[in-house]
């Protein structure tokens, strides 16, 4: 098979300030629903991606929010959990309040769309043992968390020091370092989770062909490498059996004109402006397809898997 998703993680600026250990400015803090969403949604639809969006629970008590997560539904996108508050220390609560956080982030999006989520995302890709048995005894289908990406790792790690040594706290954490042995292909989890075993089925976040240095294929990534720098990295994952291209929200949000410039300096791809991620995005589905990767939802995907 040559199968490819796109997802997109719909963090709220909250959820950035909450890295960087800042306060979110009034007026800029539903910046993802109201500016970057319509413009990707704009995007899916000229492109014809049928696209999974990783919903917060409790972003959708607004009403807004409901609204624009149902037309998505209703178009042929997949509305998958990415739990209830986005604890991004998820891993280190007790086991009931994880089971918690999960089944609420379910509710929510049934509420919306009337359809149960199949799929999860952990909050900052950091999953575990504890997590995935928890997804099993809700009935989920596949997870989508595991990155087994030596850069992000490290780059990660590094910001979470810096972010602490400029007196700031982040509520990121980092994942077991282990994760990075994971297959980079889908499997079905073992114990521990970066094993291959008979659980829930596994789809990794994308990384470039082994060989390639495992290089993160994500929006982060992507945006900031312009249309030419996102041909390249395609071209360096096409050959795997599953592209799970990850996006969050923010890689198309515009600074400028969403309100966001005292991120600026914190957060790289808002930089950019949103038409110019746009174009880098466009080039990543068009490369992907010129080598004939069919675009699925990743819950379809996890089907064919299956």
């Amino acid at each position: 098979m040559k199968l490819a998703a796109i997802s997109v993680d719909l963090d709220e600026i909250p959820c950035y300030a909450a890295i960087h250990g800042l306060d979110v400015p009034s007026g800029s803090e539903h910046a993802i629903y109201d500016r970057a969403l319509p413009r990707l949604a704009a995007l899916f639809a000229r492109e014809s991606v049928p696209a999974t969006f990783f919903a917060i629970g409790r972003d959708l008590d607004r009403e807004e929010n409901r609204t624009r997560v149902r037309a998505l539904a209703e178009s042929g996108h997949e509305i998958a959990n990415h739990s209830w508050r986005h604890f991004y220390d998820l891993t280190k609560r007790p086991r009931g309040e994880v089971l918690e956080e999960i089944a609420k982030g379910g509710e929510a999006i049934v509420r919306a769309t009337g359809i149960a989520p199949v799929g999860f995302r952990a909050p900052g890709y950091t999953i575990d043992d504890d997590v995935f048995e928890v997804l099993e005894e809700l009935g989920y289908t596949y997870d989508s968390s595991v990155f087994p990406c030596p850069a992000y790792y490290s780059a990660k790690t590094l910001a979470i020091g810096a972010i602490r040594a400029r007196g700031r706290q982040s509520h990121s954490i980092v994942d077991d370092p282990r994760v990075l042995i994971a297959p980079a292909d889908p499997y079905r989890r073992g114990h521990p989770y970066w094993t291959r075993g008979k659980g829930l089925l596994e789809l990794p976040i994308g990384v470039t062909r082994d060989g390639t240095g495992r290089m993160p294929y994500i929006g982060t990534s992507v945006v900031l490498s312009g249309e030419a720098g996102a041909r390249v990295l395609t071209e360096m994952i096409a050959g795997r059996p599953f592209v799970n291209l990850e996006l969050h929200g923010i890689d198309l949000a515009d600074a400028d004109e969403d309100g966001l410039t005292w991120l600026k300096p914190h957060q790289p791809d808002v930089r950019r402006t949103a038409r110019a991620k746009e174009a880098a995005l466009e080039s990543a589905i068009r490369t992907l397809r010129r080598h004939g990767y069919e675009l699925v939802t990743i819950a379809e995907a996890a089907r064919r898997f299956a």
